[in-house]
């Protein structure tokens, strides 16, 4: 370890060029429920994900009960505790979108992030600039905020002589004298921001819903100031210098900054406190704060981070990730908003599957699940053009043609074992994944959903949880997430309608030449879209897998004898949705391990196209070699 002294502590650079705001709705999944039924806002009500409660309204918080209690605790805490099922994300999805459209209608660079279904960043630095410009000093108490370059009418009046809402931020900057505040471009950029943000508030609220919004110069002290005062309220950190940020992130517990989950927290506590901390990969508290690790006498640079959290098969730049962290410096962009999500997934957790019937009907329940979210995401009425203007008179309202705003390519299967809080193992402990082509009938818009489920099920999932799992039995599955992924554009083709079904067949036709099939010998079927001892057939709509030896026995009569209700699965039972979005309020407490599957090879990587296990160096190469033959006529 390095000495004290050895290097001179140096906080990394920081820019105040930026105006972030960040929404967050207040106990949103509650509010949901709330606002489908009225009768329930005045009473304590708790949301049930997964055996506990994954949020409750601020009635039921008053009384004690909190986020992630047990349904035992709660009803000890609240006894006339009105638990509502969560399960189905269906009502907080469409909510989430439609307030996320909401906000994004008022971006001018469509800088707009969602996290989650309840949060929401919106960088907002070329509207406070502009209407910096436009700003009158003389006559401060009727300003007017333009919320359109183009029409000036569009737009509110505001009172720029102070902050709308609370703020937050040293005694000495509160007190600023009257004309350096004035003269500080900083602090009349967040004070604008304010003023914005509170409009913004209101617009939600006229939605029925109520928020929390963090005004600051980046996403991480945005989050961090948004929480000062909720609900229903907003906080904007006046820190116009260093220290004064230095001194609001001093006071957090280490394990409330996003980005520091429970394993960098753990090693770090332990550093500080001189001793071994028992390992909780599920608790979410610390006893040590930023202010303790930033300021600790043997930390002094990033090498000394480097030291305790780098290594073999850490994330690479992370010490230097942390270290920007415990100074408040977050340099990550707010993403631009997209028309189409970059991957959806659907999972639920289980305590323990181990029969072939259960693990085909589970799969049938995501799936079906999935496919629904497909439909609803990816999938639209057509607007005819000048070609097909023609046709499109002669058809009737139901015969109404749909095209897809995109297509995924890659399907992945992913589980892991059953685990206890009680077993001292991390949430996603031995999770991991296998991904294969997506087969083209999932496109298809004459078969029925129960039919492209079945097909899906029997064709790819049950050969890639074979994959994952090879032994006959003892899986006790705790875990099961179908995601799609590696989306591509729908290009206008004839009629302005992709040709899906031709682009998989090439697909199919590239891969088939590096494909060994199974002769009988065993011969394992690697090169990436087939599974070990599955026989293959072709038809016309690309390659299809048959069930074969490769699966356990059981499942060949069990899909043969399986008599899924398949109207209820193509309902959703649905899990949470990992695009970017974390559907579930209950999975912010694993956010660090989203995202995460285990590695098949020490040093490869899995092609997220044909499944293939590669050396790390090769899969650039390898995945251009899929796009070039994919992609030319």
């Amino acid at each position: 370890m390095e000495p004290p002294g050895q290097h001179k502590r140096k906080p990394p650079r920081r820019r105040n060029d930026r105006v972030i705001l960040h929404f967050d709705l207040d106990c949103f999944y509650a509010q949901c429920v709330e606002n489908r039924q009225p009768a329930l806002k005045t009473k304590p009500l708790g949301i049930r994900q997964k055996g506990i409660l994954a949020t409750c309204n601020y009635v039921a918080r008053r009384r004690g009960v909190g986020k992630l209690t047990t349904l035992v605790e709660a009803k000890r805490l609240c006894p006339d505790l009105v638990i509502v099922d969560g399960e189905d994300l269906s009502l907080f999805r469409d909510v989430s979108k439609q307030l996320y459209a909401l906000l994004r209608s008022y971006s001018w660079n469509g800088k707009v992030e969602r996290l989650g279904l309840d949060e929401v960043f919106l960088d907002v630095t070329d509207m406070i600039s502009y209407n910096l410009e436009l700003l009158n000093r003389n006559s401060l108490g009727q300003s007017y905020f333009c919320l359109s370059r183009t029409d000036p009418e569009q737009g509110f009046e505001f009172d720029a002589t102070g902050f709308w809402g609370c703020v937050q931020g040293s005694a000495m900057e509160a007190d600023v004298a009257r004309g350096d505040a004035l003269s500080d471009t900083l602090y009349m950029r967040l004070l604008l921001a304010s003023h914005l943000a509170r409009y913004l508030r209101l617009k939600i609220e006229g939605e029925g819903y109520t928020s929390a919004c963090g005004i600051s110069t980046n996403k991480l002290l945005a989050k961090l100031v948004g929480n000062k005062n909720k609900p229903q309220n907003q906080t904007t950190l006046l820190a116009l210098n260093e220290d004064a940020v230095f001194e609001f992130m001093d006071e957090h517990g280490l394990r409330k900054v996003p980005g520091i989950g429970s394993k960098i927290t753990h090693v770090l506590e332990g550093f500080v406190l001189g001793k071994e901390i028992e390992q909780d990969l599920h608790w979410m508290e610390c006893s040590v704060s930023v202010g303790q690790v930033r300021t600790h006498p043997l930390i002094q640079s990033p090498s000394v981070l480097d030291n305790l959290l780098g290594g073999r098969g850490s994330e690479r730049g992370l010490p230097g990730k942390v270290w920007s962290l415990l100074h408040g410096v977050d340099e990550t962009d707010v993403k631009p908003a997209r028309d189409v999500p970059t991957q959806i997934s659907i999972e639920d957790t289980y305590k323990g599957l181990n029969d072939p019937s259960e693990i085909s009907r589970e799969l049938s329940f995501i799936a079906a699940s999935l496919l629904r979210r497909l439909h609803v995401d990816l999938l639209e009425d057509d607007i005819p053009t000048a070609q097909n203007q023609t046709q499109a008179a002669t058809q009737t309202p139901s015969s109404s043609t749909k095209r897809w705003l995109a297509c995924p390519r890659t399907i992945r299967l992913t589980t892991r074992p059953y685990t206890s809080p009680t077993d001292a193992k991390p949430y996603d402990w031995a999770r991991t994944s296998r991904s294969a082509p997506l087969p083209s009938f999932v496109f298809s818009q004459s078969m029925s959903g129960e039919e492209i489920v079945e097909k899906l099920v029997v064709e790819t999932l049950l050969p890639l949880f074979s994959r994952l799992n090879p032994a006959p039995k003892g899986w006790n599955i705790g875990l099961i997430n179908i995601c799609v992924t590696n989306m591509a554009g729908a290009a206008a083709g004839e009629g302005g309608v992709r040709d899906i079904g031709t682009m998989f067949r090439r697909q199919s036709d590239v891969l088939k030449e590096f494909t060994v099939y199974d002769n009988g010998d065993g011969l394992d079927v690697g090169a990436g879209v087939g599974a070990p001892s599955f026989g293959r057939g072709e038809k016309d709509s690309g390659v299809v897998v048959e069930v074969a030896s490769g699966l356990p026995e059981e499942w060949r009569g069990a899909m043969e004898a399986q008599d899924v209700d398949m109207a209820k699965g193509y309902g959703g039972k649905e899990g949470s949705d990992l695009d970017g979005d974390q559907g579930s309020e209950l999975d912010d407490a694993w956010d660090e391990h989203r995202g995460e599957s285990s590695s098949q090879e020490e040093g490869s990587e899995e092609c997220p196209l044909c499944g293939r296990f590669l050396p790390s160096f090769a899969l650039a190469a390898h995945e251009r070699f899929h796009r070039m033959e994919m992609d030319s006529d």
